[in-house]
């Protein structure tokens, strides 16, 4: 009798719970809000959404739509008088490893360009300047230095990711959101928008193309209080995190984190792409009735237990 083949096993997961919070408060008071929000996870072969639920205060009717980038936009208006708005994102998303492409990252810089010009109009969008992304004689000195045609792919992607978490300093509040790659290369400092838009800027000047990702992502001292068995409110995650998606030879879009000097895997959870911020910002609206408005957003991510299979010891 022939023995058993063996079970084919899934690949590893995480599963995370994440209540994303947006809050607005008014000097007076508001007569009309209108609100856009990219707060959905996506649900694709690497991220499963679970559940999500969005809902606001005051009340409203929310409507949802996909934009032009794939992303899942809520809207809502509300109508009457206000003094504040508050939004509560809830979602359980559980993610699995993504694939190493190492084929594709063996070949070089070059025949990397060949094969993407074949595909520029697909690409056109991740290829040119965007509305938060110039593409300066500055940034194209990196690409060069980076990006030598005869360098294989995959290690110069890298050395680049390196470089940025090795050259820049972290630090909350010394940019905005409309603070240019050029003031960013200058200053070497920022924060996670600042250091994804800066490294896909040298992407795009190496001829390379290159999206914007929004998402979350679980911290160094979230993931020890996990692995401990702990389901402790995540400490650290406490607004949206950035990263790169580059396209690689063969249709993959490989993540990674210029943050963290990483590849973006199981503990980055995926929620909007575009050319840059401004393609898929979490929230954005317009009110009337009042001229200053104060904004605080938190997000709480906390790891949970995967259920076991009913069929997991057979």
């Amino acid at each position: 009798m022939l023995p058993a083949p063996p079970r084919k096993l899934s690949p590893p997961s995480m599963r995370f719970r994440i209540e994303h919070r947006t809050s607005y408060r008014y000097a007076g008071t508001a007569s009309e809000s209108f609100m856009e929000a990219r707060l959905t996870p996506v649900n694709d072969d690497q991220q499963r959404l679970i559940s999500r639920q969005l809902t606001t205060t005051p009340g409203s009717n929310i409507h949802t739509y996909t934009d032009y980038f794939g992303n899942t936009v809520e809207t809502f208006s509300i109508v009457h008088r206000h003094s504040a708005l508050v939004l509560v994102s809830e979602s359980e998303v559980e993610t699995l490893p993504i694939p190493p492409p190492n084929a594709a990252l063996d070949i070089s810089v070059s025949e990397a360009r060949q094969i993407y010009r074949s595909e520029r109009l697909q690409l056109y969008e991740f290829l040119r300047p965007s509305p938060a992304i110039e593409l300066t004689p500055e940034i194209n000195q990196l690409a060069n230095q980076f990006f030598k045609p005869s360098d294989p792919l995959g290690p110069s992607l890298l050395k680049l990711n390196t470089w940025i978490k090795e050259n820049f300093k972290y630090s909350p509040g010394a940019t905005r959101i409309d603070t240019p790659v050029s003031a960013v290369l200058k200053n070497r400092t920022g924060v996670c928008q600042d250091f994804a838009q800066l490294m896909i800027a040298v992407l795009r000047s190496a001829e390379i193309p290159a999206r914007y990702i929004t998402g979350y992502i679980e911290t160094d001292s979230q993931r020890d209080a996990s692995e401990e068995g702990v389901d402790a409110a995540l400490i650290g995650a406490s607004e949206s995190h950035a990263w790169v998606d580059v396209r690689l030879p063969g249709g993959f879009w490989w993540p990674l984190d210029p943050t963290n000097d990483c590849i973006a895997g199981e503990r980055h959870v995926k929620v909007a792409t575009g050319r840059d911020y401004q393609d898929s910002t979490p929230t954005r609206g317009v009110f009337k009735g009042t001229y200053t408005e104060w904004l605080n957003v938190g997000v709480v991510m906390q790891r949970i237990q995967n259920p076991v299979p009913e069929n997991a010891g057979l």
